[in-house]
């Protein structure tokens, strides 16, 4: 029998009404949008020295100013009340808040985040506070950075920090976005900060990282009221095989275990994956894993953030084969280590402003997986959008179909996982505002609000009055 809610959820016209209580919001990082870099004792983070060595960054476009966000924080927050958003999902600058990665805190740094929280719960908007979205402090890097396992004690230390000073007015906390990025980008191809190219520091790195989100979770439990929740927010690659043969789904096998379960294994199983072990037993003995660390990394989450843009699709190669068709950025020096027999391919079809592929298939498989893979842990859609090339007209409006089109696709595959079982409790839009672009500068906008640079001007796209009114009814209009 077929019931109404199939009949919805297979209807590609039909509109669709989302469970009471899902929460909608909108995302930022506090690098691409808050400018003020050095103020009220901010100190340079490795995103500050990596933009600022020329090469780096499209254009030689740095955060410095970015958005402005530091200044212009309560206009941002009236546009997040004028659209209707239930949640808005921030981080904090770890060199805003402790400048060198140790000691006290610094109270001006802390007071903006006050300031901005408390104008949040004024007009009803509940903060979700991400701890680390990229930006460590320098001198933790000059140190070692997150290959050194001093770098995930210094990080439990900061969130003991950020929970006493905010843990009366935030009640959702998460500790890391996208881990794999800070890992094999910034110590393996090199194309994120701080611009490392060593395949082993970014096996060291992907394990300090977890540490630290262990240690973290732990440090706000001790701080935070028993009804606050703790999360973290990965970047889970859905892998596809180019082919069905033994030798794509063994590349399958590989970089899921690279992409992703160096992540769930340890924060959601407590263990790494043995195949993930032997893969990379050519590269190290993986010594720098103590005993107890797998039990500090796994603690009990109240929800998975879960990122997602477009799929990855790979084959079995001889070796001559290349990563630069993974869509994380071009390097002579690959992300993946010890996967140099896996390519990458470009899926077929539409594509965004970054060159990546729009399927929203992806996201609905990889729902369903994660729900299978974890049946009792929630899930909350803490990314999700695309860059086009956006531009205000002659009235000053910006008209952005492709990007509607991209989000109701992407809202519809959501729903038909909650139809399917899937427990996903929200859905935050990538990005509030157009920003600063990682490696790629400005010339990446995903926000739903266009900025004029040079002015600091916003204007809601129309993509985020469309966005206010889902969020408002709670409906997925049909297309």
């Amino acid at each position: 029998m077929v019931t109404a809610a199939q009949q919805t959820a297979s209807a590609p016209d039909a509109a669709r009404t989302f469970p009471k209580g899902f929460l909608w919001g909108s995302a930022t990082a506090s690098y691409q949008i808050e400018g003020a870099a050095s103020e009220d004792g901010r100190t340079p983070s490795i995103w500050d020295t990596y933009a600022r060595t020329p090469g780096r960054v499209r254009n030689g476009d740095t955060g410095d100013i970015a958005t402005d966000h530091y200044h212009r924080w309560r206009e941002d927050v009236a546009l997040m009340a004028e659209l209707g958003l239930g949640a808005y999902r921030f981080s904090l600058a770890w060199p805003r808040i402790q400048p060198t990665g140790r000691g006290p805190a610094v109270q001006k740094g802390l007071d903006f985040y006050r300031r901005l929280v408390d104008e949040l719960l004024e007009k009803g908007i509940q903060p979700v506070a991400t701890l680390y979205h990229w930006d460590l402090p320098q001198e933790l890097e000059d140190a070692g950075g997150w290959p050194e396992r001093a770098t995930a004690e210094r990080f439990a230390e900061y969130a003991a920090l950020a929970a006493d000073a905010l843990g009366d007015r935030v009640t959702t906390w998460t500790t890391l976005n996208e881990p794999w990025c800070s890992a094999f980008l910034g110590y393996g191809s090199g194309v994120h900060a701080p611009g490392r190219t060593d395949p082993v520091a970014a096996l060291r790195a992907a394990h300090h990282l977890n540490l630290g989100h262990g240690l973290a979770v732990q440090a706000l439990r001790d701080r935070l009221p028993a009804a606050a929740q703790c999360s973290v927010t990965l970047n889970i690659h859905h892998v596809r095989p180019l082919t069905g043969t033994e030798g794509d789904a063994d590349a399958v096998r590989r970089i899921d275990a690279l992409a992703n379960r160096v992540f769930t294994g340890p924060m959601l199983e407590g263990a790494y994956p043995e195949d993930l072990l032997k893969d990379t037993a050519g590269l190290t003995d993986w010594s720098f894993v103590r005993d107890g660390d797998l039990e500090q990394i796994n603690q009990p989450l109240d929800f998975l953030g879960v990122n997602y843009y477009t799929p990855t699709v790979v084959s079995e190669t001889d070796g001559s084969g290349t990563h630069t068709s993974d869509g994380h950025g071009n390097s002579p020096h690959s992300p993946w280590p010890a996967a140099d027999k896996v390519a990458f391919h470009q899926p077929p079809g539409e594509r965004t402003a970054m060159g990546w592929a729009v399927d929203a298939t992806g996201l609905y498989d990889l729902l369903r997986r994660l729900s299978h893979d974890f049946p009792k842990l929630p899930l909350v859609i803490t990314e999700n959008g695309a860059a086009f090339d956006d531009y205000a007209d002659p009235d000053g409006n910006v008209n952005d179909p492709a990007r509607i089109a991209y989000v109701r696709d992407h809202l519809a595959a959501v729903h038909r996982a909650i139809l399917d079982g899937s427990d996903v409790r929200g859905y935050f839009l990538w990005s509030l505002l157009d920003n600063f672009e990682w490696a790629h500068g400005y010339s990446k906008r995903f926000g739903a609000v266009y900025v004029d640079y040079p002015t600091g001007t916003r204007i809601p796209k129309a993509s985020a009055r469309w966005y206010a009114e889902v969020a408002r009814t709670g409906v997925l209009p049909a297309a």
